[in-house]
């Protein structure tokens, strides 16, 4: 691709991100990644080399990873049906345990090595370490209240560790799991974990990278795509219907990151080729942007 870029396209593309590597080197971006995203290999990749160029520049990624296709296929391996409930898995004591091995020890250790792999420093942390759980109450569905199981919500954090990593300039990579005070272990929704440290750590962006573009007028209209919103338009679109679905809580964890600190927010796909550079690093853009 680079190779049919004549030298002064290529020239001015670094020139243009130039400043934006000058006014964020130093400063700590939250990444949360998932959805269809994880799933191919090369996307996987491409995602991953783009953390690693963000370390290289001086900024300071933190990755929050999601899982739920493989969550939901060790499930169906193991005999279990996934069930969700306004966007929450419905997680018995054996899906919880599937739910953390999946985590903690295939998909977290998979994304160090591989930023390792690609020459950069990384560390991986269980949310149980992270993430002090509270569990969610009975939700309601079909008109009755159903006991969603092993599921919270992030009470606390402790950020030691990950302070600890930034420091020493190392990517700290964390499940979207927590624990309670007695050591229970609980599902989070990613994207509300993702909210919760990137408030706690005052993160200067907060970037959802999942299987869509952004925020879009027509969701079956690419071109519809709303390239910056501010919060209160955010909460409008919710009212009008036009964000409904599973972008609701994606879109209300970044507004509730805005309203405790966090300077900016970011929805893009990772389908899209470097999307997290040209994101971070051009003028336009490729996803949708909110500000408080």
């Amino acid at each position: 691709m680079s190779g049919s870029l004549k030298p002064e396209a290529r020239t001015e593309s670094l020139i243009e991100a130039l400043p934006y590597i000058q006014e964020f080197r130093g400063h700590t971006f939250v990444i949360k990644y998932g959805g269809a995203a994880m799933e191919d290999e090369a996307i996987i990749e491409k995602f991953l080399r783009d953390v690693v160029f963000l370390e290289a520049v001086g900024i300071n990624p933190v990755v929050v990873h999601g899982g739920g296709k493989a969550i939901t296929a060790r499930m169906r391996e193991a005999g279990l049906q996934a069930r969700f409930v306004n966007g929450l898995r419905v997680t018995d004591e054996t899906a919880i345990r599937i739910v953390e091995e999946t985590l903690d020890r295939e998909i977290n250790p998979a994304i160090v090595e591989t930023i390792r792999r690609f020459g950069g420093r990384a560390i991986g942390i269980s949310g149980k370490e992270v993430f002090v759980a509270r569990q969610l109450p009975h939700q309601p569905d079909s008109g009755g209240k159903v006991d969603i199981g092993f599921v919270g919500e992030a009470a606390g954090i402790s950020a030691e560790a990950i302070r600890r990593a930034i420091a020493d300039e190392v990517v700290p990579v964390i499940s979207p799991i927590g624990a309670t005070a007695d050591g229970q272990v609980l599902n989070i929704n990613a994207d509300v974990a993702a909210s919760a440290l990137a408030a706690e750590l005052q993160a200067t962006k907060l970037i959802f990278v999942s299987d869509v573009p952004g925020i879009m007028r027509d969701p079956d209209d690419r071109s519809s795509l709303i390239p910056s919103l501010t919060v209160a338009q955010t909460e409008s679109l919710i009212k009008q219907r036009v964000i409904a679905g599973g972008m609701i809580p994606k879109v209300q964890s970044a507004d509730a990151a805005l309203r405790q600190g966090v300077k900016k927010t970011h929805l893009i796909d990772g389908h899209v080729q470097h999307g997290l550079l040209l994101e971070i690093f051009t003028n336009d853009g490729v996803g949708s942007e909110i500000v408080p």
